[in-house]
């Protein structure tokens, strides 16, 4: 029976295991800042949506609900300067990492494809391309693609805020990407699930600017022709638990992928989509939320260089990625000696090599107790 299954790589994670049973050991117990899941409360008024809507009987759209759709597209004028989404150009899907791993899939790309995702990146960017058949590649830039390469590019995905570097594209950067991509026929997909959380010139709540998306008039250039944004309200709204995300752009493209996920059954549940509408229109616990994570980060950061990480980037994001000028397993050996575990750079491609990301997802406590047994 060995013959059945998917030849996929092992998952990354699971190697961590000795050294969470190492930071597990520490007579103060374990400080986990690795995966990034949040730990802080799903908002009351997120929950009393989720209630309400609870009876539920019949099967839910894969499109979703109007109203859903509606608050999708007033979210996008409202907080990422995306003025007149049409709800038709929009879905919600089931978290946005199921979208990353079956997008190159739902567009129908296949042997002979490739797919682009930046040089240090999330892995399921590769596990997409893997899936469909297609051929992942590397590259910040189209222009660092030879000729050959170039003219099998079809997805082109961009992360910004990066994870995990927290690295922000501006939108002179978008704009050029989404230019060349277009010459090439090239589907682009912006994953921007971290875009509240911007900090320092990225900061709103201090002067600072918004982070752009993809689908910003001055990037998009008057049309959403190939473009694509997915979104997550896993780390605005404390809603990993939820599987609550949505996809929005192309309205030329959006009718097939709804259409291909009807097929598949891919569809997020009704109360779900109901918390997702109560989540979108309301600003305040987003804000509340940042705060928190703000407070966190200017404790935690200057504990970490203290410690001899040098941070890198970072200027947006749950994460703080650095160096100790070492290899990787090493810093995150001495790490769990102190009983904190981090994530290895090692997970994020060739480039993440001698790097670790840290992440800000932590009890006030648990990131308390961290910054006192690095200091």
């Amino acid at each position: 029976m060995s013959s059945f299954g998917l030849q996929l790589p092992e998952y990354p994670w699971d190697t961590m295991a000795p050294y969470a049973q190492k930071a597990a050991g520490h007579p103060g117990g374990a400080v986990n800042l690795s995966i990034g899941t949040p730990v802080d409360p799903t908002p009351a008024i997120i929950r009393e949506a989720l209630t309400a809507a609870a009876d539920a009987p019949g099967y839910p759209t894969t499109h979703g609900t109007a109203e859903l759709r509606e608050a999708i597209a007033d979210w996008f004028a409202r907080r990422r300067n995306v003025p007149g989404m049409d709800p038709e150009a929009v879905m919600p899907t089931v978290g946005s990492k199921e979208l990353v791993a079956w997008l190159p899939t739902l567009l129908g790309l296949g042997a002979g494809d490739v797919v682009v995702r930046p040089v240090v990146a999330y892995p399921t960017y590769d596990l997409g391309a893997i899936l469909a058949g297609a051929t992942p590649v590397a590259a910040d830039s189209l222009a660092d693609l030879d000729a050959q390469t170039r003219s099998r590019v079809k997805l082109v995905w961009v992360n910004s805020p990066g994870n995990p570097t927290g690295i922000v594209r501006d939108q002179d950067e978008l704009r050029a990407l989404v230019e060349d991509s277009r010459k090439l026929g090239a589907v682009v997909a912006s994953d921007e699930c971290y875009a509240e959380l911007g900090w320092g010139s990225w900061d709103t709540a201090r002067g600072g600017r918004t982070v752009p998306s993809v689908l910003d008039p001055a990037v998009a250039q008057g049309s959403h022709e190939g473009l694509l944004c997915t979104y997550s309200l896993s780390k605005q709204s404390n809603l990993a638990g939820y599987r609550a995300a949505f996809l929005a752009g192309d309205p030329e493209l959006m009718p097939n992928l709804i259409n291909s996920r009807k097929h598949a059954g891919m569809i997020v549940p009704f109360p779900v989509q109901a918390a997702m509408r109560a989540a979108l229109r309301d600003d305040a616990h987003v804000q509340e939320q940042k705060n928190l994570y703000r407070g966190r980060r200017e404790r935690l950061l200057p504990a970490l260089e203290k410690f001899g990480l040098e941070i890198h980037h970072s200027e947006a994001g749950l994460y703080l990625w650095g160096t100790a000028g070492e290899d990787t397993w090493t810093t995150v050996a001495r790490f769990a000696e102190l009983g904190i575990v981090i994530g290895p750079g090692v997970f994020y491609g060739e480039a993440g090599n001698g790097y670790v990301r840290v992440a800000l997802t932590g009890s006030d406590e648990r990131i308390d107790a961290a910054v006192e047994r690095l200091s």
